[in-house]
């Protein structure tokens, strides 16, 4: 039996005349002790998921289970065995660091010392500032103290909607080894991010956009499949070198990349001579042009374009 098991989950908002759709027909399964990651940008529909799932929004239709419990019949239940950290910070900010912790065991009849071995690798971490009240943290620190809160009582499901946005680099490096560890004692964690190259560090992830699932796979599955060969190309000039490369007749795809944009052709017989070529036409200098290995962000934009067409 699966931890979570989604199965045509639709969520609509507004009015009945001007209905805005968050989730589309959404089915997915997460197994036990599996690292699953939703990956979409805002307004993509993960929040919504995640808060029928945690048994704090009705679905329109379509039935889910966590730990093989249904989110309206048996909420009760789940809210007992599950942990959640949303997107926003929200422990009480004049309470310090303890105090937070102490008053999550307290709802969950469990205590700090009961379950320290769980949290103890987090714990550390912040144990310098336990009388620092939540609201004077640091956004790494609050996000150590928000994990610890929803692991406090032993769950054995893990709801994380978009731990890491607005956290610094390195703290959201360490964020996901934690997670690592966290799998390592058999929890289920379903995660949600914006951020692209965190779905590489997922075991399987859902790419989703406008409410819809376009792809469930093992991440490493997900950029086998992007078969087309892709460019990296620069030049002195960026915005109007993205500009003539969308303009170019041989061009499906390209749109900015980092330092560079991403190209994908139509006909690919042409190759670099015949970029280079029409280019050096349009009068473009300091050109850089490799080939470029694709990632989850070309394939989640490849996809977006599947979808639309």
């Amino acid at each position: 039996m699966p931890s979570i098991a989604v199965e045509n989950i639709i969520k609509k908002y507004g009015s009945k005349k001007e209905p805005v759709t968050a989730l589309d027909d959404v089915s997915l399964e997460v197994s036990k002790g599996e690292l699953f990651g939703v990956i979409g940008p805002d307004g993509a529909g993960k929040t919504s998921l995640f808060r029928i799932l945690t048994t704090l929004l009705l679905a329109d239709s379509g039935t889910a289970t966590v730990d093989g419990f249904d989110v309206v019949k048996q909420y009760k239940e789940i809210r007992n065995r599950i942990g959640y950290m949303p997107g926003k910070f929200s422990l009480y900010q004049d309470l310090t660091v303890e105090e937070n912790l102490r008053f999550f065991a307290t709802i969950f009849n469990t205590s700090i010392q009961e379950n320290y071995e769980l949290i103890k690798e987090i714990y550390v971490q912040i144990e310098p500032f336990k009388d620092r009240r939540a609201g004077k943290l640091s956004g790494g620190m609050k996000q150590k103290l928000a994990l610890c809160c929803a692991l406090i009582h032993r769950p054995s499901v893990l709801f994380l909607d978009e731990p890491t946005t607005g956290v610094d680099a390195v703290s959201r490096k360490e964020f996901w080894e934690m997670l690592k560890a966290l799998k390592q004692q058999g929890i289920s964690i379903l995660v949600s991010t914006p951020y692209m190259d965190e779905a590489e560090l997922c075991d399987r992830v859902a790419l989703i956009q406008s409410g819809k699932i376009m792809s469930i796979d093992m991440p490493q599955h997900i950029i086998q499949k992007f078969t087309k060969t892709m460019w990296s190309v620069r030049s002195a000039e960026m915005v109007r070198l993205l500009n003539d490369l969308q303009h170019y007749s041989n061009t499906e795809k390209c749109y900015a990349f980092g330092e560079f944009h991403h190209l994908v052709l139509k006909n690919e017989s042409g190759g670099k001579d015949e970029i280079l070529q029409y280019l050096q036409h349009l009068a473009h200098h300091e050109i850089e042009l490799h080939l470029a290995q694709p990632n989850i962000e070309d394939c989640f934009i490849e996809l977006m374009g599947n979808n639309k067409s």
